[in-house]
């Protein structure tokens, strides 16, 4: 284990969550079709860039973790429904969910009842994770316990779960103070903290391509999101994000080129590259950015 301390824990954190918004708000981007021939070129669109849901959410995990020093579900149910936008682009399943846990409902309750009680198996649980993971860079597997917990306020399906566990472990691997890990090294990791799941048989495929240079093919193969489900977007944004790290840029282009569901796989990826030290994302791009909420932790 490495030698941490809170500040360092909020410093990865913050840097994990800075990535994360640049990557979803870019990605969300192009979405548009104007925008769609600067994505084929690697042009930047003209900012300001906003964030998504996938940010929103993410802030509550951070504020979480530096209030309690840990995951607090019944915290972080209050603050997900508390600052639930509804200008933000959520599943229309947890628009619900959050509407319901800010009228006093019971997050155990409703989140074990989605999707006639099998719950969400969603990727919005993985796609906030990274700044646990970030967190307890000095313990990947209380990172991927953490994000376990982290999942259930909202999305309760193993699947979903298991997503959440693997970014999270992604996330704390990527930010040894050593540098970040080889590619394989990563992912390796990462399957050895994740449970049984069609989340761990899609990162074992990952890690069997990493060889592969045409992410068109490798996304084909493993899913980019486009079933918004967390087996289908987050093996694909992990070896997305193994064979960049240390190169945002490159990791996002790469990720955002083959389509999908861009604001998060771009997401995750820009997350867990911005978790290490050698993945800061370029000054220039985060400035076009929207700014993090003032609750968040940045504003404090």
């Amino acid at each position: 284990m490495i030698a941490d301390s809170p500040e360092g824990r909020a410093v990865r954190a913050l840097a994990a969550l800075r990535g994360l918004a640049l990557g979803d708000a870019l990605g969300a981007q192009f979405f548009l079709p104007a925008n769609y021939p600067l994505l084929q070129r690697r042009e930047l669109p003209s900012g300001p860039w906003p964030w998504t849901d996938d940010t929103e959410m993410a802030c509550s995990v951070l504020a979480v973790l530096a209030a309690h020093r840990r995951v607090d579900q019944d915290a972080l149910a209050r603050s997900l429904a508390e600052h639930h936008g509804a200008a933000r682009r959520h599943e229309p399943a947890i628009d619900l969910l959050l509407e319901r846990i800010a009228a006093g409902g019971d997050w155990r309750e409703l989140a074990a009842a989605l999707f006639r009680g099998h719950g969400s198996w969603g990727s919005g649980a993985a796609v906030r994770a990274a700044p646990i993971g970030a967190w307890y860079a000095d313990d990947p597997e209380q990172a991927t316990h953490q994000a376990e917990i982290s999942a259930y306020p909202t999305h309760q399906h193993r699947e979903a779960v298991a997503g959440a566990m693997a970014v999270a472990a992604a996330a704390a691997l990527a930010a040894d103070p050593a540098g970040p890990p080889s590619a394989a090294a990563l992912l390796d990791g990462v399957i050895a903290l994740v449970p049984k799941s069609a989340v761990g048989m899609g990162l074992r495929r990952a890690r069997d391509m990493l060889d592969y240079g045409d992410a068109g093919t490798v996304a084909a193969v493993l899913g980019c999101g486009r079933r918004t489900t967390a087996h289908d977007t987050v093996p694909f944004a992990l070896w997305s994000a193994a064979r960049a790290l240390g190169d945002y840029r490159q990791g996002f282009w790469a990720t955002a080129q083959v389509g999908g569901d861009m604001d998060t796989t771009c997401a995750i990826v820009g997350s867990v590259i911005a978790s290490g030290k050698p993945g800061t994302p370029p000054a220039e791009w985060l400035q076009q950015v929207e700014p993090l909420p003032h609750w968040a932790p940045e504003a404090a």
